[in-house]
């Protein structure tokens, strides 16, 4: 790592020294959207990235003493000015003109931690697109020291952007060098070798169906935000994208629109957030790709929709990677623009302790056996990246029947996560009926061999007599209010539109209220929410639990277009 920090020094110190665009050539027009929110809280003094929170009004941002590399790298990347230029005031602008020329003064020559090329490329991308705020009323010297770090950065990522790794830092490298060349002047010369660069990446990390490896949804939706990005900066300087890049847009759109909820979110799964607001929105209308969203698998999930209500299935096993999820069959139910039954999301806003018990079945929507997860995480060969533990075990064998009925669609789905500790298999139905006013469903452990059976009698044996222990769990969004019902069998959950429905179970298990959190980067902290838990044992080699979650009572308030939920 040392070693890497210091050939990124040489090199950045190198294109400091080269000579610098004569002029720009054009601005970005891109659409970045920010948190008024976070810009506010910024502005004010409280600095929260990467799971810390720093509360020190008044003070420039580059004399912060950084208490970890995550939160300086963060501060290096420049996010924070999509959330100041959001708020759109006199104060936060000069905030963000000042923390910018601020910048450049103390990191010219290689000097600070921001030398990385997917900080650089991430902070390349803000700055073109920013221009404009960042110059205005700022005077010549300062829009030539303006426009020669920024010539400095974009022939830095020309020489380190392979340094960086697949996926989303390489794409960030990419669009950035690709923006620069297209706006710098005396910058054209990469831009054709940028561009074939980002088509094999392209090629390598997007499968013919659109889908990452990852299985992250919203770093679907910032890597098609890129390729939509590196698209109109190469369009606007009369270069075409390669067919790759190209043939990479039109694939993932449709699988983005089979990851969204009606409320515009994506769903919360192996790592992802809702996403920003309005980012998929000028992503879609740029690609101009009309398909429809897959009836199929999804990058690994299910999508249901009808009448205002839609539910995604997770239905795959997690990748290998630091940011998997053990969220096999868990699900989200949307209802209009709000949201019902969710998953607690991703906690790395949060540290790495959120991060860790987000990654567990026990905080998603779905069946986990003794309060293990379906899927194990631990230490692996090779370098992890980002710091954490991989998958290094999940379910072998993944299966999913959908038939669409007069009555509804059905989704039948199950996994053999748990087969190796306790010899049963997960099995989840799910039926929503086409006015998407009910949710049946099912969940069933099982020995399904003669190995399991074995298995689960010597389980039984050995430890317990009154069977396996399992919940199933429904995490409730933080704005669902919840009330038990009086004889304990069913809860009452209530939208902010008013719109009542029940969750009951006729079964012999136990319904429970407990605690649970809501993890969401653009919070100030993990808010606190409630899940509805279905506990029992396991006592047989097959054992079914039936549920039900149904509108009660429709709301008098919908919103105009909350019921073209299909799309």
């Amino acid at each position: 790592m040392r070693a890497l920090r210091w050939v990124n020094r040489l090199h950045a110190i190198w294109a400091c020294l080269s000579p610098p665009a004569a002029a720009f050539t054009m601005m970005s027009d891109t659409r970045v959207t920010g948190s008024v929110e976070r810009g506010r809280r910024l502005a004010g003094g409280d600095f929260r990235f990467a799971g810390i929170s720093l509360s020190a009004p008044g003070q420039d941002i580059w004399d912060l003493s950084m208490p970890s590399a995550e939160f300086e790298a963060a501060v290096h990347g420049f996010e924070w000015l999509d959330d100041l230029t959001a708020v759109c005031d006199l104060h936060t602008n000069r905030l963000a003109q000042d923390w910018t020329h601020d910048w450049i003064r103390r990191c010219r020559l290689g000097s600070g931690a921001g030398w990385t090329p997917e900080l650089t490329g991430r902070r390349v991308l803000r700055w073109i697109n920013l221009a404009d705020q960042l110059l205005a009323g700022q005077g010549r010297e300062k829009s030539d020291a303006f426009r020669r770090s920024l010539s400095a950065q974009a022939v830095f990522l020309s020489r380190r952007w392979k340094a960086t790794r697949p996926g989303l830092p390489r794409f960030e490298a990419l669009a950035g060098l690709i923006q620069a060349s297209a706006a710098l002047s005396g910058m054209e010369s990469h831009m054709r070798r940028a561009s074939r660069a980002l088509a094999r990446e392209c090629r390598s990390s997007i499968d013919s169906q659109g889908a990452m490896a990852s299985r992250n949804p919203e770093e679907l939706l910032e890597v098609f935000f890129l390729l939509n990005w590196a698209a109109a900066a190469l369009q606007a300087a009369g270069q075409p994208p390669e067919n790759e890049h190209r043939a990479a847009v039109s694939a993932m759109a449709p699988v983005l629109r089979s990851l969204r909820h009606v409320d515009g979110s994506l769903a919360r799964f192996h790592g992802g957030g809702r996403g920003t607001v309005g980012k998929l929105d000028w992503a879609l209308a740029n690609a101009a790709v009309r398909r429809v969203p897959r009836q199929q698998l999804a990058m690994g999930y299910a999508r249901v929709a009808h009448g205002r209500t839609t539910m995604i299935v997770d239905i795959a096993p997690p990748a290998a990677s630091a940011n998997a999820h053990a969220s096999t069959l868990a699900f989200e139910l949307t209802c209009g623009m709000h949201p019902l039954i969710v998953n607690c999301g991703s906690g790395k806003a949060f540290g790495r302790k959120w991060r860790m018990v987000a990654r567990t079945t026990s905080s998603h929507s779905t069946l986990d056996v003794e309060g293990y997860s379906s899927s194990r995480f631990g230490a692996a060969s090779g370098a992890l990246g980002e710091g954490a533990e991989r998958t290094v075990r999940a379910p072998a064998n993944v299966t999913l029947e959908r038939n669409a009925y007069d009555d509804g669609t059905c989704i039948v789905a199950g996994h053999d996560g748990y087969r190796g500790r306790c010899g049963l298999n997960h099995w989840r139905t799910l039926h929503v009926d086409p006015e998407g006013g009910m949710l049946t469903g099912e969940d069933v452990l099982f020995a399904t061999s003669g190995d399991g059976q074995k298995r689960f009698d010597a389980l039984l044996s050995a430890e317990r007599l009154d069977g396996v222990p399992f919940n199933i769990r429904f995490h409730l969004h933080p704005d669902v209010e919840v009330e038990m019902g009086a004889e304990g069998r069913d809860v009452s959950m209530l939208l902010q539109n008013g719109e009542i429905w029940n969750l009951r179970c006729p079964g012999d298990v136990q319904l429970t209220l407990e605690p649970s959190v809501f993890l969401e980067s653009a919070s100030t902290s993990p808010r606190s929410t409630n899940q509805v838990v279905l506990s029992g044992f396991a006592m047989e080699y097959s054992t079914r639990v039936s549920w039900i979650i149904a509108k009660a009572r429709r709301s008098d308030r919908v919103i105009p277009g909350e019921e073209l939920a299909s799309e």
